[in-house]
């Protein structure tokens, strides 16, 4: 059966809009550095629009807009990437075939004998993703977090980019945030960079220590960064949605793609409407020296 759900008919749409910019913003290079930015630039894009990906992760595009995120967070196809806690693998499958002739990406799961319930199905579902060596190339592993200590995520001063999607809040509920980040800056090379996208509360409100709503304020996580070392760099409003009001009866899960509607006052269509979450997008480095 052909969907008719409107994100899906707004793909096009942002392939185009995506094209046309690489096009234009490429016009003020050398021919030289011209053909290598549209080389990597098409590349991520077939990457994360690219039939490889389901229907359904490909509409999610409209909402996590990850050309634009990986471009701002100045992820190039030669590097070698970390991302942390991948979950069911969302970025894992546009990384992966991104990094996959020149870079190498690096996933750190949580340790199957994690307190985390879904862990052991979340790393299975990770592992056989990336068996498709055609496709993600030779991809690397690491455990995070076992069940009573912080791992490290390799070899210090390793990686050339450390990424994490939705996951401080996790971190803040387990009280090892700090922890966390110290293991991000410990694994960059100097001059790496440290990208960070999260559920964004309103700085007007008081930022609850365990994030039990999934939703953290934007200065806290850049004070968080910064308290273990970190330059920040520069935040963006890609992943802002303004329509979130960040206050729902059963947190950012009442949002898609979760819908957890229940005890609410409102119907699920007007969730729906609202779309996902509004989010952070911020960078940060860690200094030469």
């Amino acid at each position: 059966m052909v969907s008719t759900s409107p994100l899906k008919s707004l793909i096009p749409v942002a392939f185009a809009s995506t094209i046309l910019t690489g096009i234009l913003l490429g016009c003020s290079h050398s021919p030289h550095h011209r053909k290598g930015h549209h080389m990597g630039h098409r590349k991520l894009h077939h990457s994360a629009y690219g039939t490889h990906r389901s229907d359904e992760n490909r509409m999610r595009n409209i909402y996590r807009h990850p050309v634009e995120t990986l471009k701002f967070f100045e992820v190039k196809p030669d590097m070698k990437v970390a991302e942390i806690a991948p979950g069911g693998g969302w970025y894992t499958e546009i990384l992966g075939p991104y990094l996959k002739d020149r870079g190498q990406l690096h996933l750190t799961l949580f340790s199957d004998q994690s307190k985390r319930s879904y862990a052991p199905k979340l790393n299975q579902r990770i592992r056989s993703l990336t068996e498709n060596k055609e496709l993600f190339g030779e991809v690397s592993f690491s455990t995070l977090e076992t069940p009573n200590t912080l791992e490290d995520i390799g070899e210090e001063g390793t990686f050339d980019r450390v990424l994490t999607f939705r996951n401080v809040h996790n971190w803040m509920k387990d009280d090892k945030a700090k922890e966390v980040f110290k293991k991000f800056f410990k694994a960059l090379k100097p001059g790496g960079i440290l990208g960070v996208v999260e559920h964004r509360a309103k700085n007007s409100k008081k930022q609850d220590p365990k994030a039990a709503s999934g939703y953290v304020r934007e200065d806290y996580v850049i004070d968080l960064a910064k308290s273990v070392g970190f330059e920040f760099l520069a935040k963006s409003e890609i992943n802002a949605n303004y329509n979130d009001d960040s206050n729902h009866t059963n947190g950012v899960w009442t949002l898609p793609p979760r819908l957890r509607t229940k005890g609410s006052a409102k119907s699920e269509s007007f969730y729906q409407a609202i779309g996902e979450s509004d989010r952070m997008t911020v960078k940060f480095r860690k200094p030469l020296k």
